[in-house]
């Protein structure tokens, strides 16, 4: 990818729409094709002012705030995208599942992270700005692992993203999701409190545990289906840790089917040769406020083909 150099500092004066807004989040969207960690070095050596003073990536703006960006290498936009990055680009206009002037909901499928980054170039968010190339502001409200399917909210309007952003504060959105678990998950277990901890192995990778001097985190559990060698189970977060339950449902004894990161591998290998080729976490339904229509949302994705033909097979075998 060719670059351009930003060859002279800018000073930014923030707009009252963007008072609350995280410095590193609004970086982010100032420096569209910077690495986020060329932002964070940025903003830890202090070439990143606000009002003159240094500032940490925490800082929330408040309007009139002047903010010094520094020169730096910004990808330029793609032209055209590759044949295959075409089709998936396409893929993701047939995922939207709602539409409007403020917020889009997309049914993201498995595989595809929601962003560029980490070796990758190319994720849902670009993707949908490569479908919307007017639109003004394209924002994750949240995201979801690379191998999780379902429901991901984008806001089209500041305004829409601070609402959203709130409930996720105030524990006012509900997210559910949809688990396929090894085992006979137990009536009784209703929730998983455990606090979780971010690791970064030798190798680079990141992986989460639970740690007592994690975050605290819970996840809230009610069985779906029973079969003989595992448990279909909704799964609510309460917290919105990385990971977080993909490794409460391991800490109880019931890792998901098909996570090469937390599972089990004997259980996975039964799952492979019914058909299971990806992780069996969906994000199925979300019920939140939309501030533009005064009124709660529920947004539902019914499961893929593949997991609904791997429910079908354990429940006739």
């Amino acid at each position: 990818m060719k670059t351009e150099q930003q060859h002279s500092v800018r000073l930014l004066t923030i707009e009252a729409e963007y008072e609350g807004q995280r410095i590193d989040n609004y970086l982010r969207t100032q420096l569209k094709g910077v690495p986020k960690s060329l932002i964070y070095r940025i903003l830890r050596k202090g070439e990143v002012r606000v009002n003159k003073k240094r500032i940490k990536p925490e800082y929330k703006l408040i309007a009139g705030d002047i903010v010094r960006v520094p020169p730096v290498r910004v990808a330029e936009r793609e032209q055209s995208l590759p044949s295959a990055k075409l089709n998936q680009v396409q893929s993701l206009e047939a995922a939207i599942v709602y539409e409007d002037d403020a917020l889009l909901v997309i049914n993201k499928p498995a595989g595809i992270a929601v962003h560029g980054g980490s070796g990758l170039s190319f994720g849902v968010i670009e993707g949908l700005r490569a479908l919307r190339p007017t639109a003004r502001f394209l924002e994750l409200v949240h995201r979801l692992d690379r191998d999780t399917s379902g429901l991901l909210l984008v806001a089209k309007k500041r305004s829409m993203l601070r609402s959203l952003h709130e409930q996720l504060r105030e524990k006012t959105m509900d997210k559910h999701y949809l688990a396929l678990v090894r085992g006979q998950w137990q009536p009784h277990q209703k929730a998983v409190k455990a606090p979780l901890k971010k690791n970064e192995l030798a190798s680079g990778e990141r992986v989460v545990r639970v740690d007592k001097e994690g975050k605290p985190s819970e996840t809230r559990f009610r069985i779906i289906q029973k079969f003989a060698q595992a448990t279909l189970v909704e799964c609510s977060p309460i917290t919105g840790r990385t990971h977080q339950i993909r490794v409460h449902t391991l800490h109880a004894g019931h890792p998901i089917a098909g996570d090469n990161k937390y599972g089990d591998q004997g259980f996975d290998e039964q799952m492979r040769a019914l058909g299971l080729n990806r992780l069996f976490l969906h994000a199925c339904r979300l019920r939140f406020f939309h501030p533009g229509r005064e009124e709660s949302m529920v947004v539902e994705a019914p499961l893929d083909p593949v997991l609904k033909k791997l429910l079908t097979k354990m429940a006739q075998s």
